[in-house]
């Protein structure tokens, strides 16, 4: 009976296995499913211009990204093309195109070659609270370095409105009209980000599920106009991030079941 006893002891003490996975794990799970968005023009030195973050999803064979960042003009007579790295260090790439765009909510569905990618897991985003700790994987400067994903730990700071009101007239482009008339909420993330995060996937640090797709990053202009440390943006130390929930129809859509 004592070592009954001892043995249900221990057993309390110790997590279960789900318990003790930490975001180390989580990352290690993540990182090879994401992937950098761009195009790619041969004649073109380098022949890869970097745009911004994307992560497989369905059936490995798609791609989920940021409208923004697939928001460019083909050299079509230049046989310039979209494309994904896949990898890390120069990264594999992926011819890709267009299946389904989400102007309002920016978001895109990519379809790439090639054999697939390892999946992320879609969330709810409708379980995430303000105070809950989160993470996001991407590519924020790019390829400056090379195609090296980093992690950021964000906090969900609020979850608010994607449209603040504007001092003027002047400042209403036509996608911010577009969101005036249909407003929905947005996770606003207490969490350094640059330009290139644009479509990267925030996740559940345990699960790895995503609930987000960062979307928005507040950069400090530069004084006298000019760029620090290089050419690097200066992050405001706010993102945001659009909910997950918004790419369902665009799975759908793709005949993706989610």
């Amino acid at each position: 009976m004592r070592l009954a006893w001892a043995w249900l002891a221990v057993a309390l003490l110790v997590p279960p296995p789900a318990a003790r996975a930490g975001l180390p794990e989580t990352v290690a799970r993540i990182k090879p499913g994401v992937v950098g968005v761009g195009t790619w023009l041969p004649t073109r030195a380098p022949a890869f211009r970097f745009r911004g973050t994307g992560f497989a999803v369905g059936d490995g064979r798609h791609v989920l990204t940021a409208a923004h960042v697939v928001a460019v003009a083909l050299d079509v007579a230049r046989m310039e093309r979209l494309v994904v790295m896949a990898g890390s260090g120069r990264g594999e790439r992926r011819e890709a195109e267009k299946v389904a765009v989400d102007v309002v909510h920016d978001l895109a569905l990519l379809r790439i070659s090639g054999p697939p990618l390892r999946p992320l897991r879609l969330g709810r985003s409708r379980g995430v609270r303000e105070g809950a700790d989160y993470a996001f994987t991407g590519f924020p400067l790019g390829t400056l370095l090379g195609l090296y994903a980093a992690t950021h730990r964000a906090t969900v700071a609020a979850i608010a409105p994607v449209v603040m009101p504007q001092p003027t007239a002047r400042r209403l482009d036509p996608a911010t009209v577009r969101r005036l008339k249909s407003p929905y909420r947005v996770f606003q993330l207490d969490a350094t980000a640059y330009p290139g995060n644009s479509g990267s996937p925030l996740y559940d640090v345990r699960t790895g599920e995503v609930v987000g797709v960062v979307s928005q990053v507040v950069v400090r202009e530069p004084r006298n106009g000019d760029a620090p440390n290089g050419g690097i943006p200066r992050p405001g130390g706010i993102t945001y991030a659009i909910p997950v929930d918004f790419a369902r129809p665009l799975l759908k859509r793709a005949g993706l079941a989610h």
